[in-house]
């Protein structure tokens, strides 16, 4: 079964830093897409920042400059770098993958289950 799982979410001062990373499991031989969502309270979920197979990434405007997204594809793992967070940033981020294809099957879209970060002023 293909799951994406999630870590590194957590509480953090403004200013600070956070890691998150997003490990893909399930006999995975290719995944087109690969990013990071968020959502606030009350608010919709939006696209934080995204990688393609190929590498090139795509990044909402208010984290360009401070978070940076990476990945293996190797590993099917994708890393968010979070940087400069802001009190704006808390939100539950959830790791997203597209047209991924494993033990024959393609799914369209997956989601991890989300992680929770806080940013404190």
């Amino acid at each position: 079964q293909v799951q994406l799982a999630e870590s590194g979410g957590g509480t953090v001062q403004a200013g600070g830093s956070l890691r998150l990373s997003c490990a893909a499991s399930g006999s995975i031989f290719s995944i087109e897409s690969m990013g990071w969502y968020r959502q606030a309270p009350g608010k919709r979920r939006e696209l934080v920042a995204g990688v393609t197979e190929g590498g090139s990434t795509d990044y909402a405007d208010t984290v360009k400059g401070r978070f940076t997204i990476s990945r293996d594809n190797t590993k099917n793992t994708v890393i968010l770098q979070m940087n400069s967070l802001e009190p704006e940033d808390t939100a539950v981020y959830s790791c997203n993958a597209k047209g991924l294809v494993a033990s024959g099957t393609w799914y369209r879209e997956v989601w991890g289950q989300g992680t929770l970060v806080i940013v404190s002023t």
